[in-house]
């Protein structure tokens, strides 16, 4: 297989003005038989950076290398690389089979191996007993499996897929980015993967490229990125239901501690008395405006709690419960924040109610407000 490296790419269409710049001089290093993830709202220019790759747009600035060899003017069919399309791109005049065969036919391979690869890849996919079959009759999870195919015996040394499963409904998308992670430790190959959806990028990547207008925001493993994200749009875009975030200014609680207080005109806004962790990390910032953030499974219902703290406990008022099934999430209002907690499912709230919620700290962060930068 191989790696794919991309220093200062930049990618400006310049047909519509030359401030129209879609990729921001991005640098990223994808590891030989690395899954990496490109993900980020739509217009983030993740896909645009993959076609960048795969040859299929031309490079503004900066450069491509696959395996050391650097691949700017190289043609996409030069460029051993596969591509699996969000519309699956089949010819609805061939059989699975044909469809699978099509790209070794062009290459000239002999009969007996295009055969051994169609077959390979088929009982690889489960696709044997539709080979003979034209893609009008297949399901669209079928027809994406075709699409992989395809890709699977060219053997190429970079699988590139772009948003695959967007077409697919809720079942069919949990079953085929299963089968597309076993795929890749079954091949152990180097595949780059583009989505707009976190939950895809979390289960699936080795590594996940956050992107955001065009620029690199973060890259780290899942569990780094849900724990130690690097800025507020980090933060906020991994995790489902995404961090909450306060925003206040922070006062001395007595000894080493601090209080953030929220910013509210009413009477009693909230106050939260951080722990030794987070009181030093915001030790510059005494006075002055913070952004306080924490995930919904560290807002906790004070009836699940042995020992709520009281100094970390709100009282906020239920406007909306989401039961889940295995959790609930409780949307609430402090009077100036809007917030999420993910409870017990077994617990039952009501619109309008008042509950009481405890914050765990251990793992909540305080951002920069004009940066956005996670203090560290």
């Amino acid at each position: 297989m191989a790696n794919v490296t991309l220093e200062n790419l930049v990618k400006v269409y310049a047909e519509t003005g030359p401030d129209n710049k879609v990729v921001h001089g991005i640098n990223l290093e994808i590891r030989d038989r690395e899954f990496m993830v490109l993900v980020g709202p739509s217009g983030c220019g993740k896909s645009t950076t993959l076609r960048m790759i795969a040859g299929l747009e031309e490079v503004s600035g900066g450069t491509i290398s696959i395996d050391g060899t650097i691949v700017n003017d190289v043609l996409p069919k030069d460029r051993d690389i596969a591509m699996v399309f969000q519309n699956y791109a089949l010819y609805p005049h061939l059989s699975v089979y044909d469809n699978l065969a099509f790209g070794l036919k062009l290459r000239k391979f002999p009969r007996i191996e295009i055969d051994r690869r169609v077959r390979e890849a088929a009982a690889m996919l489960g696709l044997e007993t539709y080979l003979d079959r034209k893609p009008k009759a297949l399901s669209g999870g079928q027809r994406q499996r075709v699409a992989v195919g395809r890709a699977i015996v060219r053997k190429p040394k970079v699988f590139l897929f772009d948003e695959p499963l967007s077409n697919l409904d809720a079942k069919m998308r949990v079953s085929t980015r299963t089968e597309i992670s076993k795929l890749h430790a079954r091949l152990e190959a180097t595949m780059i993967y583009v989505t707009h959806d976190q939950v895809e990028a979390m289960t699936m990547g080795d590594r996940i490229c956050v992107m955001k207008d065009g620029a690199i925001m973060q890259v780290a493993s899942p569990l780094e990125l849900y724990n130690q994200p690097e800025n507020m749009f980090v933060a906020g875009f991994i995790g489902s239901p995404p961090m909450n975030f306060f925003r206040g200014t922070l006062r001395a609680a007595g000894g080493d501690l601090l209080q953030f207080v929220e910013t509210n005109d009413q009477a009693s806004p909230v106050v939260i008395t951080l722990d030794e962790r987070l009181s030093a990390l915001g030790a510059a910032y005494v006075g002055r405006s913070i952004v306080f953030g924490i995930r919904p499974e560290d807002a906790q219902d004070t009836l699940t709690v042995s020992h709520p703290a009281p100094e970390r406990t709100l009282e906020v008022k239920v406007e909306v419960s989401e039961p889940m099934g295995a959790e609930t999430f409780l949307y609430l209002n402090t009077g100036a924040t809007a917030f999420i907690a993910r409870v017990r499912p077994t617990d039952r709230f009501t619109p309008g109610q008042t509950v009481k919620v405890t914050l765990r700290l251990d793992n909540a962060h305080l951002f920069d407000p004009v940066s956005e930068k996670r203090l560290v």
